[in-house]
């Protein structure tokens, strides 16, 4: 297994992790020509963020991004863990774990002060998973609005 930095070769394999991630997400939809926009997006600028991704025997299997801003409470640079899966079939060896680890370690050497990280209210093991590598529930809820 292997954790490396995403390229433009990956856009495919993420974008299909992607529609696993959000076929089970209750507020998200698949739809690969909008994910590959994103992604595409985020491959071209990494100083807007990073894809990591997991392999196996050359084949991706997992991905987490990050998304970078300024936060004003902080005074400095933080990032928001905005997607992350291991396929299904990969799932119970401790690559989520591994690709986690190796996130937060970016994040750091990113420069950022704190990683935020959203998920559904009653997914437990992500949560578990998170709170193994010290993240914390917050006060604050969130809330959206589309357009």
């Amino acid at each position: 297994m292997e954790v490396r930095a995403a390229n433009v070769s990956d856009l495919d394999a993420i974008c299909r992790l992607l529609a696993l991630l959000f076929e089970q997400e209750a507020d998200f939809e698949p739809d690969y020509e909008r994910q590959a926009r994103g992604v595409e997006t985020i491959l071209s600028h990494p100083e807007r963020g990073r894809f990591l991704v997991i392999t196996e025997s050359g084949h991706v299997v997992g991905v987490v991004s990050l998304q970078f801003l300024e936060s004003t409470a902080l005074g400095g640079r933080v990032a928001l863990l905005e997607d992350m899966i291991v396929h299904p079939s990969q799932r119970g060896q401790g690559l989520g774990k591994q690709l986690l680890s190796k996130a937060l370690t970016h994040a750091q050497e990113q420069g950022c002060l704190r990683v935020t990280v959203l998920t559904d209210h009653d997914n437990r093991l992500a949560q578990a998973l998170y709170e193994k590598l010290g993240f914390k529930s917050s006060r604050m809820i969130p809330m959206r609005r589309v357009f």
